[in-house]
Protein backbone atom coordinates (compact mmCIF):
# COMPACT_ATOMS: atom_id res chain seq x y z
CA UNK A 1 0.00 0.00 0.00
CA UNK A 2 0.74 3.96 0.05
CA UNK A 3 2.32 4.29 3.15
CA UNK A 4 1.63 7.44 5.10
CA UNK A 5 5.43 7.63 4.75
CA UNK A 6 7.21 7.46 1.42
CA UNK A 7 7.28 4.05 0.46
CA UNK A 8 9.48 3.64 -1.71
CA UNK A 9 11.58 0.64 -2.06
CA UNK A 10 13.84 1.83 0.39
CA UNK A 11 13.28 5.26 1.53
CA UNK A 12 14.23 3.68 5.20
CA UNK A 13 15.69 6.19 6.39
CA UNK A 14 12.52 7.76 7.16
CA UNK A 15 11.65 4.63 8.85
CA UNK A 16 13.10 4.87 11.89
CA UNK A 17 11.55 8.02 12.67
CA UNK A 18 7.54 6.63 12.85
CA UNK A 19 9.52 4.52 16.10
CA UNK A 20 9.80 6.98 18.44
CA UNK A 21 6.75 6.32 20.01
CA UNK A 22 6.91 9.22 22.49
CA UNK A 23 6.23 11.76 19.09
CA UNK A 24 4.07 9.62 17.10
CA UNK A 25 1.53 12.25 17.09
CA UNK A 26 3.99 13.86 14.52
CA UNK A 27 4.57 10.78 12.58
CA UNK A 28 4.01 10.40 8.51
CA UNK A 29 4.57 8.11 5.97
CA UNK A 30 7.40 7.99 3.90
CA UNK A 31 8.76 5.10 1.61
CA UNK A 32 10.52 3.35 3.06
CA UNK A 33 7.72 5.42 4.41
CA UNK A 34 7.76 6.39 7.92
CA UNK A 35 9.07 9.32 9.83
CA UNK A 36 7.67 12.44 11.45
CA UNK A 37 6.46 16.07 10.15
CA UNK A 38 9.73 17.50 8.27
CA UNK A 39 10.10 19.95 10.99
CA UNK A 40 10.55 17.59 13.47
CA UNK A 41 12.92 15.47 11.31
CA UNK A 42 14.99 18.62 10.94
CA UNK A 43 14.82 19.26 14.79
CA UNK A 44 16.19 16.26 16.00
CA UNK A 45 19.14 16.31 13.14
CA UNK A 46 18.09 12.71 12.40
CA UNK A 47 19.54 13.71 8.54
CA UNK A 48 23.25 13.89 8.02
CA UNK A 49 24.27 17.81 7.37
CA UNK A 50 25.36 17.19 3.63
CA UNK A 51 23.03 13.97 3.42
CA UNK A 52 22.96 14.37 -0.49
CA UNK A 53 26.17 14.68 -3.02
CA UNK A 54 26.06 18.25 -3.92
CA UNK A 55 29.49 19.47 -4.83
CA UNK A 56 31.30 22.31 -5.58
CA UNK A 57 31.85 22.79 -9.55
CA UNK A 58 35.30 20.98 -10.19
CA UNK A 59 35.43 19.26 -7.26
CA UNK A 60 35.10 15.85 -9.13
CA UNK A 61 36.84 14.60 -12.35
CA UNK A 62 35.38 11.01 -12.85
CA UNK A 63 33.62 11.82 -16.02
CA UNK A 64 34.98 13.64 -19.00
CA UNK A 65 33.12 15.92 -20.24
CA UNK A 66 34.06 15.45 -23.70
CA UNK A 67 31.61 11.91 -23.17
CA UNK A 68 28.59 12.05 -21.57
CA UNK A 69 28.77 8.33 -19.90
CA UNK A 70 32.33 7.01 -18.56
CA UNK A 71 32.24 3.28 -17.48
CA UNK A 72 35.13 1.32 -16.19
CA UNK A 73 34.99 -2.45 -15.16
CA UNK A 74 35.36 -3.12 -12.08
CA UNK A 75 36.59 -6.27 -10.22
CA UNK A 76 36.21 -6.79 -6.70
CA UNK A 77 37.39 -10.10 -5.28
CA UNK A 78 34.67 -12.02 -4.14
CA UNK A 79 34.26 -15.53 -1.95
CA UNK A 80 33.02 -18.45 -3.73
CA UNK A 81 31.84 -19.46 -7.43
CA UNK A 82 30.19 -17.38 -9.37
CA UNK A 83 28.46 -20.28 -10.90
CA UNK A 84 28.56 -18.33 -14.31
CA UNK A 85 28.70 -20.09 -17.36
CA UNK A 86 30.50 -17.42 -19.50
CA UNK A 87 34.36 -16.85 -19.67
CA UNK A 88 34.00 -12.95 -19.94
CA UNK A 89 31.86 -12.16 -16.72
CA UNK A 90 31.16 -7.97 -17.16
CA UNK A 91 30.86 -6.18 -13.72
CA UNK A 92 30.34 -2.38 -14.80
CA UNK A 93 30.71 1.36 -12.75
CA UNK A 94 29.85 4.37 -14.36
CA UNK A 95 28.56 8.07 -14.18
CA UNK A 96 26.28 9.19 -16.41
CA UNK A 97 26.52 13.53 -17.56
CA UNK A 98 22.63 14.78 -17.38
CA UNK A 99 22.28 16.64 -20.87
CA UNK A 100 19.24 18.66 -19.39
CA UNK A 101 20.74 19.86 -15.96
CA UNK A 102 23.64 21.98 -15.34
CA UNK A 103 26.10 19.68 -13.60
CA UNK A 104 24.39 16.81 -12.87
CA UNK A 105 25.71 13.00 -13.28
CA UNK A 106 23.86 9.47 -12.38
CA UNK A 107 25.91 6.60 -10.98
CA UNK A 108 25.60 3.16 -12.25
CA UNK A 109 26.20 -0.21 -11.94
CA UNK A 110 26.08 -2.73 -14.74
CA UNK A 111 26.25 -6.59 -14.03
CA UNK A 112 26.27 -9.18 -17.44
CA UNK A 113 24.03 -11.82 -16.70
CA UNK A 114 25.99 -15.13 -15.20
CA UNK A 115 24.32 -17.34 -17.92
CA UNK A 116 24.15 -15.59 -20.46
CA UNK A 117 24.61 -12.30 -22.50
CA UNK A 118 21.59 -12.79 -24.74
CA UNK A 119 19.43 -12.84 -21.13
CA UNK A 120 17.00 -9.89 -21.05
CA UNK A 121 18.43 -6.27 -19.58
CA UNK A 122 16.75 -5.58 -16.61
CA UNK A 123 17.12 -2.01 -14.93
CA UNK A 124 16.06 -1.73 -11.16
CA UNK A 125 14.78 1.33 -9.18
CA UNK A 126 15.00 2.07 -5.60
CA UNK A 127 12.39 4.16 -4.07
CA UNK A 128 12.67 6.18 -1.00
CA UNK A 129 12.26 8.71 -2.67
CA UNK A 130 16.12 9.30 -2.53
CA UNK A 131 17.38 5.89 -1.24
CA UNK A 132 20.21 4.23 -3.48
CA UNK A 133 19.60 1.38 -5.35
CA UNK A 134 22.95 -0.04 -3.29
CA UNK A 135 20.36 -1.13 -0.61
CA UNK A 136 18.88 -3.28 -2.93
CA UNK A 137 22.33 -4.77 -5.02
CA UNK A 138 23.70 -5.77 -1.81
CA UNK A 139 20.35 -6.95 0.28
CA UNK A 140 18.17 -7.89 -2.24
CA UNK A 141 18.67 -9.36 -5.58
CA UNK A 142 22.56 -7.98 -6.72
CA UNK A 143 25.12 -10.43 -7.56
CA UNK A 144 27.12 -10.14 -3.84
CA UNK A 145 26.63 -10.06 -0.16
CA UNK A 146 28.73 -8.03 2.10
CA UNK A 147 30.14 -10.37 4.96
CA UNK A 148 30.93 -9.21 8.47
CA UNK A 149 34.50 -8.87 7.13
CA UNK A 150 33.56 -6.37 4.64
CA UNK A 151 34.38 -8.55 1.66
CA UNK A 152 32.22 -9.89 -0.63
CA UNK A 153 30.45 -13.50 -1.37
CA UNK A 154 28.17 -14.49 -4.14
CA UNK A 155 24.60 -14.03 -3.36
CA UNK A 156 23.38 -17.94 -4.87
CA UNK A 157 19.78 -16.25 -6.07
CA UNK A 158 21.02 -12.79 -7.74
CA UNK A 159 19.17 -11.54 -10.51
CA UNK A 160 22.27 -11.57 -12.31
CA UNK A 161 22.04 -15.76 -12.22
CA UNK A 162 19.09 -14.82 -14.94
CA UNK A 163 19.79 -11.36 -16.41
CA UNK A 164 21.88 -8.42 -17.11
CA UNK A 165 20.96 -6.14 -14.29
CA UNK A 166 21.25 -2.39 -14.48
CA UNK A 167 21.24 -0.49 -10.69
CA UNK A 168 20.75 3.51 -10.85
CA UNK A 169 21.72 6.02 -7.86
CA UNK A 170 18.14 8.29 -8.35
CA UNK A 171 16.83 10.76 -8.77
CA UNK A 172 20.02 13.58 -8.98
CA UNK A 173 21.63 13.37 -5.44
CA UNK A 174 21.03 9.99 -4.38
CA UNK A 175 23.57 7.37 -3.34
CA UNK A 176 26.93 8.19 -5.57
CA UNK A 177 25.00 10.54 -7.99
CA UNK A 178 25.98 14.56 -7.48
CA UNK A 179 25.41 17.77 -8.92
CA UNK A 180 27.03 21.41 -8.22
CA UNK A 181 23.90 22.76 -8.61
CA UNK A 182 20.77 22.35 -6.66
CA UNK A 183 18.59 23.38 -9.46
CA UNK A 184 19.37 19.90 -10.95
CA UNK A 185 17.24 18.04 -8.02
CA UNK A 186 13.92 16.60 -9.46
CA UNK A 187 10.40 17.12 -8.12
CA UNK A 188 8.39 15.11 -10.62
CA UNK A 189 8.26 12.04 -12.98
CA UNK A 190 8.79 14.07 -15.52
CA UNK A 191 12.16 15.02 -14.25
CA UNK A 192 13.31 11.60 -13.06
CA UNK A 193 11.67 9.28 -16.06
CA UNK A 194 13.17 12.26 -18.66
CA UNK A 195 16.61 11.45 -17.39
CA UNK A 196 15.97 7.85 -17.03
CA UNK A 197 15.33 7.28 -21.15
CA UNK A 198 18.26 9.93 -21.85
CA UNK A 199 20.67 7.74 -19.28
CA UNK A 200 18.65 4.41 -21.49
CA UNK A 201 19.78 5.88 -25.05
CA UNK A 202 23.01 6.63 -23.82
CA UNK A 203 23.60 3.06 -22.35
CA UNK A 204 22.56 1.43 -25.14
CA UNK A 205 25.03 3.57 -27.25
CA UNK A 206 28.15 2.27 -25.76
CA UNK A 207 26.79 -1.43 -25.13
CA UNK A 208 25.19 -1.83 -28.73
CA UNK A 209 25.04 -5.68 -28.26
CA UNK A 210 22.37 -5.62 -25.70
CA UNK A 211 20.02 -2.98 -27.91
CA UNK A 212 17.96 -6.38 -29.11
CA UNK A 213 17.40 -7.66 -25.86
CA UNK A 214 14.39 -8.22 -24.26
CA UNK A 215 14.34 -4.83 -21.83
CA UNK A 216 11.96 -4.84 -18.60
CA UNK A 217 12.24 -2.53 -15.62
CA UNK A 218 12.16 -3.50 -12.02
CA UNK A 219 12.14 -2.13 -8.69
CA UNK A 220 9.93 -1.04 -5.33
CA UNK A 221 8.30 0.68 -2.84
CA UNK A 222 8.55 4.53 -3.95
CA UNK A 223 9.57 2.95 -7.53
CA UNK A 224 5.61 2.39 -7.54
CA UNK A 225 5.80 6.44 -9.01
CA UNK A 226 9.11 5.83 -10.94
CA UNK A 227 8.21 3.14 -12.69
CA UNK A 228 5.30 3.52 -14.58
CA UNK A 229 5.94 6.89 -15.66
CA UNK A 230 9.62 5.61 -17.04
CA UNK A 231 7.84 2.65 -18.82
CA UNK A 232 5.49 5.33 -20.42
CA UNK A 233 8.45 7.83 -21.59
CA UNK A 234 10.35 4.35 -23.04
CA UNK A 235 6.79 3.18 -24.82
CA UNK A 236 6.51 6.43 -26.07
CA UNK A 237 10.12 7.32 -27.23
CA UNK A 238 9.76 4.35 -28.53
CA UNK A 239 6.55 5.19 -30.85
CA UNK A 240 7.77 8.53 -31.70
CA UNK A 241 11.50 6.82 -32.77
CA UNK A 242 13.24 9.12 -31.17
CA UNK A 243 16.64 7.40 -30.75
CA UNK A 244 17.67 3.94 -30.41
CA UNK A 245 14.51 1.52 -29.86
CA UNK A 246 14.51 -0.27 -26.39
CA UNK A 247 13.03 -3.14 -26.35
CA UNK A 248 10.96 -3.04 -23.69
CA UNK A 249 8.63 -5.92 -22.78
CA UNK A 250 7.31 -5.23 -19.32
CA UNK A 251 8.05 -3.86 -15.92
CA UNK A 252 7.26 -5.03 -12.76
CA UNK A 253 6.78 -3.21 -9.00
CA UNK A 254 7.08 -4.80 -5.66
CA UNK A 255 5.06 -3.29 -2.59
CA UNK A 256 5.01 0.00 -4.66
CA UNK A 257 3.00 3.25 -3.96
CA UNK A 258 0.96 3.68 -7.19
CA UNK A 259 -2.15 4.85 -6.29
CA UNK A 260 -2.78 6.33 -3.37
CA UNK A 261 -6.21 7.18 -3.24
CA UNK A 262 -6.67 3.88 -2.66
CA UNK A 263 -3.85 2.22 -1.38
CA UNK A 264 -4.22 4.91 2.21
CA UNK A 265 -7.31 3.69 2.40
CA UNK A 266 -6.76 0.38 2.75
CA UNK A 267 -4.41 0.62 5.54
CA UNK A 268 -6.93 0.64 8.44
CA UNK A 269 -8.42 -2.37 6.73
CA UNK A 270 -4.96 -4.32 6.35
CA UNK A 271 -4.07 -3.15 10.45
CA UNK A 272 -7.63 -4.58 11.64
CA UNK A 273 -7.04 -8.15 9.59
CA UNK A 274 -4.07 -8.34 11.23
CA UNK A 275 -4.76 -7.62 14.61
CA UNK A 276 -2.59 -4.31 14.55
CA UNK A 277 -5.45 -2.00 15.60
CA UNK A 278 -8.61 -2.84 17.23
CA UNK A 279 -12.09 -2.19 15.93
CA UNK A 280 -12.46 0.85 17.74
CA UNK A 281 -9.55 2.23 16.46
CA UNK A 282 -10.22 1.30 13.20
CA UNK A 283 -13.71 3.16 13.32
CA UNK A 284 -11.70 6.54 14.53
CA UNK A 285 -8.65 6.22 12.33
CA UNK A 286 -11.48 5.84 9.36
CA UNK A 287 -12.93 9.35 10.15
CA UNK A 288 -8.96 10.91 8.90
CA UNK A 289 -9.91 9.32 5.34
CA UNK A 290 -12.57 11.60 3.70
CA UNK A 291 -9.74 14.21 4.11
CA UNK A 292 -7.18 12.29 2.52
CA UNK A 293 -9.49 11.75 -0.32
CA UNK A 294 -10.73 15.21 -1.14
CA UNK A 295 -7.01 16.85 -0.61
CA UNK A 296 -5.69 14.00 -3.32
CA UNK A 297 -8.44 15.00 -5.55
CA UNK A 298 -7.41 18.74 -5.00
CA UNK A 299 -3.68 17.94 -5.81
CA UNK A 300 -5.25 15.57 -9.20
CA UNK A 301 -6.60 18.89 -10.48
CA UNK A 302 -4.97 22.24 -9.04
CA UNK A 303 -1.10 20.27 -7.84
CA UNK A 304 1.27 22.55 -5.98
CA UNK A 305 0.46 23.20 -2.32
CA UNK A 306 -2.19 20.54 -2.40
CA UNK A 307 -0.04 18.25 -2.80
CA UNK A 308 2.05 18.51 0.32
CA UNK A 309 -1.37 18.84 2.09
CA UNK A 310 -2.74 15.57 0.71
CA UNK A 311 0.90 14.26 2.01
CA UNK A 312 0.11 15.49 5.77
CA UNK A 313 -3.50 14.70 5.62
CA UNK A 314 -2.84 10.79 4.54
CA UNK A 315 0.10 10.11 5.90
CA UNK A 316 -1.76 10.89 9.64
CA UNK A 317 -3.46 7.91 8.84
CA UNK A 318 -0.37 5.70 9.12
CA UNK A 319 0.54 7.60 11.78
CA UNK A 320 -1.74 7.30 13.82
CA UNK A 321 -1.94 3.88 13.31
CA UNK A 322 1.42 3.33 14.76
CA UNK A 323 1.03 4.79 17.16
CA UNK A 324 -1.27 1.76 18.59
CA UNK A 325 0.77 -0.55 16.78
CA UNK A 326 3.85 0.61 18.48
CA UNK A 327 7.25 -0.49 17.84
CA UNK A 328 6.48 -3.26 15.16
CA UNK A 329 8.51 -2.89 11.87
CA UNK A 330 6.30 -1.72 9.18
CA UNK A 331 8.21 -3.41 6.15
CA UNK A 332 7.17 -6.75 8.01
CA UNK A 333 4.39 -6.68 10.42
CA UNK A 334 5.81 -10.07 12.21
CA UNK A 335 9.61 -8.32 13.12
CA UNK A 336 10.33 -5.00 15.91
CA UNK A 337 11.95 -2.17 14.47
CA UNK A 338 15.33 -2.21 15.37
CA UNK A 339 18.56 0.36 14.01
CA UNK A 340 17.66 3.79 12.37
CA UNK A 341 16.15 1.72 8.79
CA UNK A 342 14.42 -0.61 11.32
CA UNK A 343 17.05 -3.41 9.90
CA UNK A 344 20.74 -3.12 10.60
CA UNK A 345 22.00 -1.93 6.88
CA UNK A 346 24.91 -0.43 7.86
CA UNK A 347 27.85 -2.96 6.17
CA UNK A 348 26.54 -1.89 2.66
CA UNK A 349 27.36 2.07 5.13
CA UNK A 350 30.43 0.65 5.33
CA UNK A 351 31.69 -1.09 2.83
CA UNK A 352 31.14 1.77 -0.01
CA UNK A 353 32.56 4.48 2.15
CA UNK A 354 35.82 2.56 1.99
CA UNK A 355 38.55 4.36 0.17
CA UNK A 356 39.74 1.09 -1.50
CA UNK A 357 35.96 0.46 -2.75
CA UNK A 358 35.61 4.11 -3.71
CA UNK A 359 38.89 4.30 -5.74
CA UNK A 360 37.76 0.65 -7.44
CA UNK A 361 34.40 2.31 -8.42
CA UNK A 362 35.70 5.91 -9.42
CA UNK A 363 34.01 7.98 -7.31
CA UNK A 364 34.84 10.59 -5.10
CA UNK A 365 31.98 11.39 -2.86
CA UNK A 366 30.73 9.42 0.17
CA UNK A 367 28.00 7.24 -0.76
CA UNK A 368 24.41 8.18 0.97
CA UNK A 369 21.91 5.33 1.63
CA UNK A 370 18.88 7.80 1.84
CA UNK A 371 18.90 11.70 0.89
CA UNK A 372 16.47 14.04 3.05
CA UNK A 373 17.17 16.59 0.31
CA UNK A 374 15.77 14.43 -2.62
CA UNK A 375 13.01 13.33 -0.37
CA UNK A 376 11.97 17.06 0.53
CA UNK A 377 12.32 17.63 -3.45
CA UNK A 378 9.84 15.14 -4.04
CA UNK A 379 7.34 15.49 -1.77
CA UNK A 380 4.86 17.29 -3.69
CA UNK A 381 4.89 13.91 -5.96
CA UNK A 382 4.10 11.70 -3.19
CA UNK A 383 -0.06 12.14 -3.84
CA UNK A 384 -0.22 11.64 -7.53
CA UNK A 385 -2.13 9.06 -9.03
CA UNK A 386 0.33 7.04 -11.40
CA UNK A 387 -1.79 3.98 -12.01
CA UNK A 388 -3.59 6.27 -14.67
CA UNK A 389 -0.78 5.21 -17.32
CA UNK A 390 -0.61 1.30 -16.78
CA UNK A 391 -3.95 0.93 -19.08
CA UNK A 392 -2.66 2.00 -21.80
CA UNK A 393 0.68 0.01 -21.66
CA UNK A 394 -1.39 -3.05 -21.11
CA UNK A 395 -3.33 -2.13 -24.21
CA UNK A 396 0.00 -2.54 -26.06
CA UNK A 397 0.48 -5.37 -24.74
CA UNK A 398 3.42 -4.28 -22.02
CA UNK A 399 3.47 -6.75 -19.38
CA UNK A 400 2.95 -5.79 -15.81
CA UNK A 401 3.62 -7.69 -12.89
CA UNK A 402 2.37 -6.43 -9.57
CA UNK A 403 3.73 -8.25 -6.26
CA UNK A 404 3.84 -7.86 -2.73
CA UNK A 405 5.15 -9.42 -0.05
CA UNK A 406 2.02 -10.42 2.59
CA UNK A 407 3.69 -8.68 5.95
CA UNK A 408 4.12 -5.81 4.39
CA UNK A 409 2.14 -2.80 6.13
CA UNK A 410 3.77 0.67 4.25
CA UNK A 411 2.86 -0.22 1.07
CA UNK A 412 0.71 -3.91 1.76
CA UNK A 413 -0.27 -6.25 -0.56
CA UNK A 414 -4.06 -5.26 0.39
CA UNK A 415 -3.74 -1.45 -1.22
CA UNK A 416 -1.98 -3.15 -4.09
CA UNK A 417 -4.12 -5.53 -4.77
CA UNK A 418 -7.17 -3.19 -4.62
CA UNK A 419 -5.57 -0.65 -7.14
CA UNK A 420 -4.76 -3.41 -9.59
CA UNK A 421 -8.30 -5.02 -9.43
CA UNK A 422 -9.54 -1.12 -10.08
CA UNK A 423 -7.78 -0.37 -12.43
CA UNK A 424 -9.98 0.31 -15.92
CA UNK A 425 -8.77 -1.37 -18.73
CA UNK A 426 -10.19 -3.95 -21.48
CA UNK A 427 -8.98 -6.67 -19.61
CA UNK A 428 -10.27 -5.57 -16.14
CA UNK A 429 -13.78 -8.58 -16.16
CA UNK A 430 -11.52 -10.57 -17.10
CA UNK A 431 -8.61 -10.23 -14.98
CA UNK A 432 -11.34 -9.63 -11.82
CA UNK A 433 -12.70 -13.38 -12.99
CA UNK A 434 -9.38 -14.55 -13.24
CA UNK A 435 -9.22 -17.91 -10.43
CA UNK A 436 -6.59 -17.23 -7.84
CA UNK A 437 -4.00 -20.11 -8.74
CA UNK A 438 -0.51 -21.07 -6.41
CA UNK A 439 2.74 -19.91 -7.46
CA UNK A 440 4.91 -22.46 -6.16
CA UNK A 441 8.55 -23.17 -5.61
CA UNK A 442 11.29 -26.25 -5.57
CA UNK A 443 7.80 -27.85 -4.85
CA UNK A 444 5.62 -25.87 -1.97
CA UNK A 445 3.68 -22.55 -2.91
CA UNK A 446 5.50 -19.46 -2.56
CA UNK A 447 2.18 -17.23 -3.09
CA UNK A 448 -1.23 -16.73 -5.09
CA UNK A 449 -1.92 -15.25 -8.07
CA UNK A 450 -4.18 -13.82 -10.52
CA UNK A 451 -3.39 -13.18 -14.11
CA UNK A 452 -5.20 -12.11 -17.70
CA UNK A 453 -3.62 -10.98 -20.63
CA UNK A 454 -0.28 -8.87 -19.59
CA UNK A 455 -1.33 -8.65 -16.30
CA UNK A 456 -0.10 -10.71 -13.18
CA UNK A 457 -0.97 -9.93 -9.44
CA UNK A 458 1.16 -11.80 -7.07
CA UNK A 459 0.81 -11.52 -2.94
CA UNK A 460 4.10 -13.56 -2.25
CA UNK A 461 4.17 -15.77 1.01
CA UNK A 462 6.33 -14.93 3.93
CA UNK A 463 7.61 -11.84 2.83
CA UNK A 464 7.60 -8.27 3.85
CA UNK A 465 8.39 -5.11 1.84
CA UNK A 466 11.42 -6.17 0.17
CA UNK A 467 10.33 -10.02 -1.21
CA UNK A 468 13.81 -10.54 -3.08
CA UNK A 469 16.02 -10.46 0.76
CA UNK A 470 13.35 -12.14 2.54
CA UNK A 471 12.73 -14.94 -0.37
CA UNK A 472 15.21 -14.83 -2.30
CA UNK A 473 14.68 -17.80 -4.19
CA UNK A 474 10.83 -17.38 -5.16
CA UNK A 475 11.59 -14.19 -6.17
CA UNK A 476 14.51 -15.33 -8.61
CA UNK A 477 12.31 -17.84 -10.03
CA UNK A 478 9.28 -14.89 -10.28
CA UNK A 479 11.46 -12.71 -12.45
CA UNK A 480 12.96 -16.24 -14.29
CA UNK A 481 9.63 -17.15 -15.25
CA UNK A 482 7.65 -13.91 -15.77
CA UNK A 483 10.17 -12.50 -18.33
CA UNK A 484 10.20 -15.72 -19.95
CA UNK A 485 6.50 -15.96 -20.41
CA UNK A 486 6.18 -18.71 -18.67
CA UNK A 487 4.89 -17.44 -14.93
CA UNK A 488 1.06 -17.64 -15.14
CA UNK A 489 1.07 -20.18 -17.78
CA UNK A 490 3.00 -22.30 -15.91
CA UNK A 491 1.13 -21.95 -12.86
CA UNK A 492 -2.05 -22.84 -15.02
CA UNK A 493 -0.68 -25.75 -16.29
Amino acid sequence: MAPSFPPLSFSLFLLLLLSVSAFSSYATNSHFHGSLTDKFIRDLNLFPKHDVNIVSPGTLDTTDQNSRLVEKKITFPVLGDSGATVKDLGHHAGFYRLPHSKDARLFYYFFESRQSKADPVVIWLTGGPGCSSSLALFYENGPFHITQNMSLSWNSYGWDKVSNIIYVDQPVGTGFSYSSDVSDLRSDEKGVSDDLYDFLQEFFKAHPNYTKNDFFITGESYAGHYIPAFASRVHQGNKNKEGIPINLKGFAIGNGLTDPAIQYKAYTDFSLDNKLITKTDYENINKMIPECEKDIQLCATKGNDTCIDAYYACTDIFGSILDIAGNINYYDIRKKCEGQLCYDFSRVDTFLNLPSVKEALGVHTDWVSCSGTVYDAMQGDWMKDLEVGIPALLEDGIKVLIYAGEYDLICNWLGNSRWVHAMKWSGQKNFAGAPTVPFSVAGAEAGIMQSYGPLIFLKVHNAGHMVPMDEPEAALEMLARWTQGKLAATEKR
